[in-house]
């Protein structure tokens, strides 16, 4: 499978499962968040399947700084510059302008632990189809 169709199926996977888990845990979300979700899977993907001995703790850390720096990026467009107040962490202790916070981002490293597991689960079916295509 060629890797643009393997990336666009991760960061449709990976917006609708950001998604999921706001509409879960807030009750809505935005649709920057789909596409900040789907980025964010991409980026884990490429990285973890790029270093597959790297230890957990490590991919962890790696995946709530990138989760966590994406969220930043994109908090500083659609909240401050857009003025859109998609969401507001100004009250939650160790924030940054509101756009990002510690709690959410000690978040982000558990939650790259199943990103960890997804992304092997993907690695295996892409590598298999791969694998039945050239055998065609």
């Amino acid at each position: 499978m060629p890797k643009s169709v393997e990336n666009f199926v991760l960061f449709l996977f990976g917006g609708i499962l950001y998604s999921l888990i706001e509409i879960i845990f807030r009750g809505f979300t935005h649709w920057s968040m789909t596409i900040t979700g789907g980025l964010c899977l991409v980026i884990l993907y490429r990285h973890f399947i790029s270093r597959p001995r790297e230890p957990l703790l490590m991919k962890c850390l790696f995946g709530a700084i990138v989760i966590t720096s994406l969220e930043f990026i994109a908090g500083c467009i659609v909240n401050l510059w857009l003025d859109w107040n998609v969401w507001d962490y100004s009250g939650l202790m160790f924030n940054l302008f509101g756009q990002i916070c510690l709690p959410f981002s000690v978040l982000w490293f558990f939650i790259t632990m199943p990103a960890v597991a997804l992304t092997e689960l993907f690695s295996r079916r892409f590598f298999e189809l791969q694998l039945a295509v050239t055998n065609l």
